[in-house]
């Protein structure tokens, strides 16, 4: 995660980010499918963010623009992969600032000089209340080993039984419901061309 005033973030700043995110996924998706599509058969599971549908607060917007990137990529894999048997989940966490430094451990953008030109224009503390706003979101008794629990409950679920996405919001961003709109939509333009069979993958 990254935390500043987007015009601050040089372009270098971004592709870090989408390296991690976006070419990262790809990486991994040129090294394993590959295997998967031999055995027409396999899970894989994304990672996602609620910040992709949810609640779009200031100072975050690499990270969430490289959220949405990689989210794109892991639906247009699920539509290409469930012809051939692979199936794809997508979990989708919200922002757990507790237990995680969220916030402490964010990155900053390269330039500081704009950085400070943002600080000298904004209200004072405006940075450091909105971080405070955005964690006290997260609930008391929230806990991230729950995406972990997430993923192996999805992992031990029969294949064509999962989900296809699901959400872990504790700070309840609205992506809950953003998300359940979107792929509703997405699979009614699939029935609409007469594909809903990539809806889920082939026995």
């Amino acid at each position: 995660m990254v935390w500043g005033p987007l015009e601050a973030f040089t372009p270098e700043d971004l592709a870090a980010l989408y390296d991690v995110n976006v070419l990262g996924t790809q990486r991994v998706n040129r090294a394993v499918p590959p295997h998967m599509r031999g055995a027409r058969d396999g899970l894989i599971v994304w990672i996602s963010s609620s910040s992709v549908a949810g609640g779009i607060p200031p100072l975050l917007g690499p990270y969430f623009a490289a959220k949405a990137g990689m989210d794109q990529l892991a639906v247009s894999y699920a539509r290409e992969l469930a012809p051939l048997g692979i199936e794809t989940a997508l979990v989708v966490p919200g922002a757990f600032a507790k237990g995680t430094n969220h916030f402490a451990h964010a990155g900053a953008p390269a330039d500081a000089a704009r950085t400070a030109d943002y600080a000298r224009a904004w209200p004072p503390g405006f940075s450091d209340a909105l971080q405070k706003a955005l964690a006290a979101t997260d609930p008391p008794g929230s806990a991230p080993g729950e995406v972990g629990r997430t993923v192996a409950a999805i992992v031990g679920t029969p294949k064509g039984e999962r989900s296809s996405r699901t959400v872990i919001d504790p700070a309840d961003d609205g992506s809950a419901v953003s998300f359940a709109v979107i792929d509703r939509l997405r699979g009614q333009f699939l029935h609409r061309i007469g594909f809903a069979e990539l809806l889920h993958p082939a026995p």
